[in-house]
């Protein structure tokens, strides 16, 4: 809701009056019909164009022009609804663990998290007794109250409180004279807000589990505990991401992978790095297959290239300036080279751009490659298949005049609704990235692309959203969300203009006017990378993946090995369409069979009996299908097509 004050009589009344009472006001002279008790935070609207949230009891003066009020519902309002609430856990905790120190709390995209140093062991079912003194909190209905002070105030303020991490935030991180902290009861934080009003607000939450994090994310420093949290404004709310949390976890791919027989992560070999095993390996055939007709079909020429690269290479690029935390180290081969393993693929794609001379004509070349790197990641982040050290991208560049860059932005989007379709994924959010104030190229160059791609994503009816000033430094971007069937968010997709590598390595091609110019690079990723994919759909599937992307499609199980000579015909048969079957001749009952292989998830089970070797057919068995169907060889293709 938008309150205008031009559009206000007497506006000028409210002026050093909090936001709160002014809706108080305007509800009772019904000038405005809002529930007082479901506004949340406020944004606040400059004279001057600026804009920021604020807390309710932030006073007004007459610089201000709008006020938008942030109902439940609001994603801006939840999430300060969630931070609110990670102050709730830390007051909760210091009034049970007094010798803890609190450091920061921020709210994520599930809830929130708070790291502590609690100088004890806690476990998680610590956080039950934490959960009722939260809960003693909110019913003592708190006020929330934003103090200002300066930075020494602030310093000695968290001196005396004993709060260690605290002053070395306000010393060695925190640059502003003036800071805010916050105050509910004994209770004290450094903080930036806004919050919520008071603590009542903040009935329906959960804490979730416990995990450990280094101070500032740095291994040399101390070892924190961080309690994981989520805080919803309806407790209906709470209950269905409660729901969905504990279904996420029975679809753990870590779990299921292994179960399946899809892959393995051995620490023998080392942490980050995945065997594919040969389940595994045949979808991630499957994709490559589908993925690489696509890509030729849209002129795509696909290369290789190696797995290192003469160190030099990376210092041309800036990688290793700018991203050496991230990459392996140097290796020193001969006494004048140095190589490393590649965290990227764009200088490779680069070098084979200036293999010859290019032309205008020749433009845009896409390059395509199925292209394996390496990225030093810290032990802590490691997950499954989700953050690996070692992965391979489906990886591209295009190379395109500033002229062409819409055409291309088009129909990669065409491609990447095709394909993320394709794997069941019709459910998105599309984000703009914009120019940063720090960036390399001419302004001129950076707003033809912006809006290029604005006129690309208008022309393909997307809805988008616009982060200010996200954008890469080497140029703007989009980046596409998907939603699994659990409802969680997963970037994969990105499409990146970058005017930045093409200048760095001098390559150019000739214009219509016979001069040099420097090409547009993009870079994008349709499915990010496919372990991290792979990953997501054995989640999203919950291992139960659709027929044309099952490693294992059927099975064909004789009741006893009478009917072994006439199942082998099927399966030789089935086999010869191009169907991924096996049959199981082994001793054990057939119950068995088909429990085992229900755990495997198998699409398709072809029994085969007295009657159906007598009648020339099958008895066919569908994954969470009750119905049985008989079918004779020919009705059983089409059925197999269909599916």
């Amino acid at each position: 809701m938008l309150i205008d004050t031009k559009l206000i009589p007497n506006s000028s009344e409210f002026y050093n009056k909090p936001i709160v009472e002014i809706i108080k006001e305007l509800k009772n002279s019904n000038k405005i019909d809002v529930d007082v008790n479901k506004v949340i935070v406020a944004k606040v609207y400059f004279k001057d164009g600026n804009s920021k949230l604020v807390d309710l009891t932030y006073v007004i003066d007459n610089n201000i022009d709008k006020i938008e009020l942030k109902l439940e519902g609001d994603n801006e309002a939840l999430e300060v609804l969630r931070h609110s609430t990670a102050h709730l856990l830390a007051q909760a905790v210091k009034r049970l663990y007094k010798d803890a120190k609190i450091t920061i709390g921020p709210p994520i995209d599930i809830g929130f998290y708070y790291d502590i140093d609690f100088n004890q062991s806690i476990s998680e079912k610590d956080l039950e007794k934490i959960e009722q003194e939260m809960r003693k909190i909110v019913n003592e209905k708190l006020p929330i109250i934003r103090q200002e002070l300066s930075k020494n105030e602030a310093i000695e303020l968290f001196t005396n409180l004993n709060e260690s991490y605290k002053v070395e935030l306000l010393k060695e991180d925190i640059n502003e004279e003036v800071v805010s902290i916050y105050r509910q009861g004994e209770f004290v934080d450094l903080c930036r807000g806004p919050h919520v009003l008071n603590t009542s607000y903040l009935k329906n939450f959960k804490l979730l589990n416990l995990s450990g994090a280094y101070w500032k994310g740095d291994e040399k420093n101390k070892m924190l505990t961080r309690i994981y949290g989520t805080a919803f404004f309806s407790k209906q709310e709470l209950e269905e991401f409660i729901k969905k949390r504990e279904e996420a976890k029975k679809r753990d791919h870590r779990i299921l992978g292994p179960a399946l027989e899809l892959f393995e992560i051995n620490e023998d070999i080392g942490s980050g790095l995945i065997l594919w095993l040969p389940k595994g390996e045949k979808i991630r055939y499957i994709i490559e297959q589908y993925l690489r007709e696509l890509l030729e079909q849209n002129n795509y020429l696909f290369v290789r290239t190696p797995h290192i690269a003469n160190s030099k290479l990376w210092e041309i690029s800036g990688h290793l300036q700018v991203y050496h935390k991230y990459m392996f180290p140097i290796m020193k081969v001969e006494e004048n080279q140095e190589f490393v393993l590649k965290p990227m693929n764009c200088p490779f794609h680069i070098k084979i751009f200036e293999t010859k001379t290019r032309s205008y004509k020749d433009l845009p070349l896409r390059i395509a490659e199925y292209g394996t790197v390496y990225r030093y990641e810290k032990s802590g982040v490691l997950h499954g298949l989700l953050r690996v050290r070692g992965f391979t991208q489906d990886d591209a560049h295009i190379f395109c005049t500033v002229d062409q860059i819409e055409e291309e932005i088009i129909n990669l989007i065409d491609l990447t609704k095709k394909v993320l379709s394709r794997f069941g994924f019709n459910d998105y959010e599309v984000y703009l990235s914009t120019r940063p104030d720090e960036f390399v190229g001419d302004i001129s160059l950076w707003d033809q692309a912006e809006s290029a791609l604005k006129n690309a994503l208008n022309k393909s009816n997307i809805d988008y959203k616009i982060n200010e000033k996200e954008g890469a430094f080497y140029g703007p971007k989009i980046d596409i969300e998907i939603k699994d069937s659990l409802d969680r968010k997963w970037q994969c997709s990105t499409i990146q203009l970058d005017f930045n590598l093409p200048m760095k390595f001098n390559i150019h091609y000739i214009g219509s006017d016979n001069s040099r110019h420097y090409p547009v690079m993009i870079h994008r990723a349709l499915l990010g990378s496919f372990e991290r994919f792979f990953g997501i759909l054995i989640e999203h599937y919950n291992g139960e993946f659709p027929f044309w992307l099952a490693p294992l499609q059927i099975v064909i199980l004789p009741i006893s090995d009478k009917f072994n000579e006439y199942s082998l015909k099927v399966y030789d048969i089935i086999k010869s369409k191009g169907f991924r079957v096996e049959i199981d001749l082994k001793a054990n009952s057939l119950n068995y069979k088909i429990r085992q292989y229900e755990k495997l998830k198998i699409p398709v089970m072809i029994i085969i009996g007295q009657k159906e070797q007598e009648t020339n057919t099958v008895n066919i068995r569908l994954k969470h299908s009750q119905e049985k169907i008989t079918a004779n060889l020919d009705t059983l293709f089409d059925l197999l097509k269909n599916l």
